[in-house]
């Protein structure tokens, strides 16, 4: 894919996204809260379903949460973004990078109340409008920390059984977040039988996903990937340990936990839809540093 062409994917992924907000809006939307903050204009709409969205800059949708229901999860990746549950039997420590609306740790906490889940954004003011629009709330289990999560995980100092990675900007993942220098430090932090879950962009909007997947291949001992259906997301899940992980047996194991937790989606069909391994056009793309962001492939 040229440079060009990987610039005009991006440009319609983000035209449709507003396109998809406008006619939201056109549809019994309402803007509740919006607000510049330093990193962003945060913005708060609410649908005549009573279902509260949170945007960045105008752009895709960061999270739709039912306030007062955890268990509703609107996106389809945060349907699937836990899938990496299934190879952590019990777990003590869970690490978010990428509040949003509190989606995925309120979710966690409701079904794994003994668990620890740290929550880290870069900025205070989405931690406070989550709190005060989306119904997060912390407690004795549940912290959220206003702090640059690379920067929050490089001073861990006890290690995270489950880490999801889903910080992103209004288009994209801050790529200090996305080198091999951040993922070094993320298996650092991951204890030896975890698991890292990072959230990015398909090719069509991302040009650097390819490149997103090697340094992900780079660093964990294994590495599979999670398509997600009807959406423009992958899932990537690493370990940092040699494990054979087959399709038809992790998703037993998905839909396992999805009937124990109780959770509304099955975490199986996931796994059934979107499986695969990288490809070799993935595997060949640059390793993404903190000294070079490459260009993206030609």
């Amino acid at each position: 894919m040229t440079a060009r062409k990987a610039s005009l994917f991006t440009l319609l992924a983000v035209i449709a996204a507003t396109l998809t907000v406008a006619l939201s809006a056109g549809a019994g939307e309402k803007t509740l809260y919006k607000k510049q903050s330093a990193y962003s204009t945060i913005t708060v709409t609410e649908s005549d379903r009573g279902l509260r969205t949170l945007l960045f800059d105008d752009g895709g949708r960061q999270s739709v949460v039912k306030v007062g229901d955890p268990d509703h999860i609107d996106l389809a990746y945060a349907r699937v973004m836990p899938v990496g549950l299934a190879l952590v039997d019990h777990p003590r420590r869970v690490l978010i990078v990428g509040l949003g609306g509190g989606t995925i740790p309120m979710l966690l906490h409701k079904h794994y109340p003994k668990t620890t889940i740290d929550v880290v954004d870069i900025d205070p003011d989405v931690i406070d409008v989550a709190k005060r629009f989306f119904g997060f709330e912390e407690d004795a289990t549940l912290r959220a920390y206003a702090d640059d999560g690379r920067r929050f995980i490089e001073k861990c100092r006890d290690p995270y059984d489950v880490i999801f990675l889903d910080a992103f900007g209004a288009g994209s993942i801050p790529y200090h977040l996305a080198t091999r220098e951040f993922l070094l430090a993320v298996g650092k932090a991951v204890t030896p039988q975890g698991v890292v879950l990072g959230n990015i962009w398909s090719r069509g909007s991302n040009p650097l996903h390819d490149s997103m997947i090697h340094t992900y291949q780079d660093v964990f001992e294994e590495l599979f990937i999670v398509d997600v259906q009807s959406a423009g997301n992958e899932i990537l899940v690493g370990l940092p340990r040699r494990q054979q992980v087959e399709r038809d047996a992790l998703a037993r194991r998905a839909s396992n936990v999805s009937n124990e937790r109780k959770f509304r989606f099955d975490l199986g069909k996931a796994v059934e839809y979107g499986f695969r391994r990288p490809s070799e056009e993935e595997s060949r793309a640059a390793v993404l540093t903190d000294k070079e962001k490459p260009k993206p492939v030609e």
